[in-house]
């Protein structure tokens, strides 16, 4: 059991939530300005992705200076008083630490491209010549995982963007010089952190070729990474805190000891694979309809067996990586209301920490961009290119960058129906969603039936349940393969959960006692409270229906 296990965390892509000057650019003071809606919500942590001094090659996630404040998002002042103001809401503040890599323009980058050796032992830097690459990985966002740089006549390794070179934690200076990091930060008040990527630190001894893969298995969950790991959270006395560790094509095992408080290492872990379930053959940019039956089996897997073992999941749809959920598994049109809130029952429900990302409380959907020149992601525009070199036309590779793309979660925060949704008085850096005229903060607000006020109401009962933040999981055999259906319990205390994917009735093969169940959450809100059961007595599923029932507790 976690000590956060109560708790909810809000994901805020600083760049696309609120903008304070008119730039077009959201930034720390527009943060500032919304923690009242934030408190309303009721979340406890506020996680902000990287705003830290950047080229911006990959929003952020290229860090130059682990110190400062990049000027487009505000000052070290800015950022002083969104801690403060957080706090006086009830609310701490997570930073967003990518320490798998720094940006090439990083001082210590520069140093070592400048032929400084102690600096070269701060990244991978390979000797070699131009025309025999050290591997064949290939990075994440495409293309080869090693630069040439001829002046040194060395290679060097990016997992990611050229311009991400890879930090060498076998380097004991590394190491040191990021845990100062977490002691500047943790003076300023941040209450808690976001690792980006942490599970690929550790690299692997030899690097060699694969022959049988993209190279992460060489990387993933490497030989150091958990004693890596528990040095860093001991010497920087993060142990009390809230941690989370995005992990990579990581495993269940590994995920058990990265969250297992015995260990020492984080609170909780980030994996991915339930969001994969429409990747055909595994890749990303092929594209099939989801399989729920794959994603109760993974959600099973995962929460049965990090319990099993005192493992912590975050648990979550959505986030600056991902396309909207209710795109994804829902349905953006005549069900949207009903499908978000089934989506978000299924997740809350959940044994774990729940995270909500800025815009997935009110339904915001994918982009729907018509035009390639509207995205803005290096991954996207790389990989519309790539698609189109394989012979994919100009429409297909479209229409597959318009449900995968990471711009997808990226789009403007909508606040009202009035310009640029509310976000912006200047030109927004990215484009505005185009059904912000009905999808956004002002129309659901205190309205009882929106999907706002139905977030509002999970996240109370979380703190209101123990059963929700305690409970064991056990997921139920569902003769339905587009529902998902678990049970949670303590003592005496019994939720039931079902959640329709699909967009058809469906009949349930569980029948729930009248007399011994009642009723907490349905995603449809009729004023009637239908309850529809067949001639067995067994319960009928609406489409996109969710419904939580509560076992009766008699003295």
């Amino acid at each position: 059991m976690s000590g956060f296990s109560n708790k909810v965390i809000y994901q805020i892509y600083p760049k696309s939530f609120m903008d304070s000057d008119g730039d077009g650019f959201g930034d720390l003071k527009g943060v500032t300005k919304k923690l009242d809606y934030l408190a309303y919500l009721g979340v406890d942590y506020l996680w902000l992705t990287p705003f830290f001094v950047s080229p911006q090659r990959d929003n952020g996630y290229d860090v130059e200076d682990y110190y400062n404040i990049d000027p487009r998002f505000g000052t070290m002042e800015d950022v002083e008083n969104l801690i403060a103001e957080a706090k006086k809401h009830g609310m701490g503040v997570m930073f967003d630490m990518v320490f798998n890599h720094t940006s090439t323009a990083h001082e210590w980058f520069q140093k070592a491209l400048q032929g400084d050796k102690e600096y070269q032992d701060f990244y991978y830097f390979v000797d070699g010549t131009e025309d025999k690459i050290p591997t064949n990985w290939i990075s994440k966002f495409g293309g080869p995982a090693w630069k040439y740089v001829p002046d040194l006549k060395k290679w060097y390794l990016h997992l990611f963007d050229e311009t991400q070179a890879d930090l060498n934690w076998e380097n004991e200076k590394v190491r040191e010089e990021l845990k100062k990091v977490i002691h500047f930060w943790k003076d300023k008040g941040v209450e808690g952190f976001r690792f980006d990527v942490v599970n690929l630190i550790s690299k692997p001894e030899v690097f060699e070729d694969d022959m049988i893969g993209d190279g992460r298995r060489f990387y993933t969950d490497g030989r150091h990474v958990h004693e890596f790991l528990k040095e860093l959270v001991a010497d920087t006395q993060m142990e009390s805190m809230v941690t989370v560790g995005e992990m990579s094509s990581t495993t269940l095992e590994n995920c058990i000891r990265y969250s297992n408080p015995e260990e020492k290492e984080l609170s909780m872990c980030f994996n991915f694979h339930h969001l994969k379930i429409d990747y055909k053959g595994g890749d990303k940019w092929e594209v099939m309809d989801p399989d729920i039956r794959q994603l109760n089996d993974l959600m099973k897997h995962w929460q049965e067996g990090m319990q099993k073992a005192n493992g912590w999941n975050a648990v979550f749809w959505c986030n600056h990586d991902q396309p909207r959920i209710v795109s994804r598994l829902g349905d953006e049109h005549k069900y949207w209301k009903e499908s978000a809130k089934m989506l978000a029952t299924s997740i809350h429900m959940m044994r774990g920490t729940p995270y909500v990302y800025q815009g997935e409380e009110i339904g915001m959907t994918n982009a729907g961009y018509s035009n390639i020149e509207e995205y803005k992601d290096v991954e996207s525009l790389n990989y519309y290119e790539i698609m189109l070199d394989q012979g994919k036309t100009k429409e297909e590779a479209l229409k597959i960058v318009g449900l995968r793309s990471r711009d997808n979660g990226r789009t403007p925060m909508q606040w009202t129906d009035g310009e640029n949704a509310g976000f912006s008085q200047g030109t927004p850096w990215i484009g505005v969603n185009h059904n912000s005229q009905c999808i956004n903060v002002e129309s659901q607000l205190g309205d009882k039936d929106s999907i706002l006020e139905y977030y509002r109401r999970l996240i109370a009962l979380r703190k209101e349940k123990a059963v929700i933040a305690d409970g064991s999981i056990s997921f139920l055999e569902e003769s339905a393969a587009e529902v998902m259906a678990y049970t949670r319990t303590l003592g005496d205390e019994e939720l039931v959960v079902f959640a329709n994917y699909s967009d058809r009735e469906v009949v349930l093969n569980t029948n729930i006692p009248e007399n011994s169940y009642l009723l907490l959450l349905d995603s449809y809100t009729d004023e009637t409270s239908i309850i529809n059961r067949n001639q067995e007595g067994c319960l009928v599923l609406r489409p996109y229906e969710s419904q939580v029932w509560e076992k009766v507790v008699r003295n």
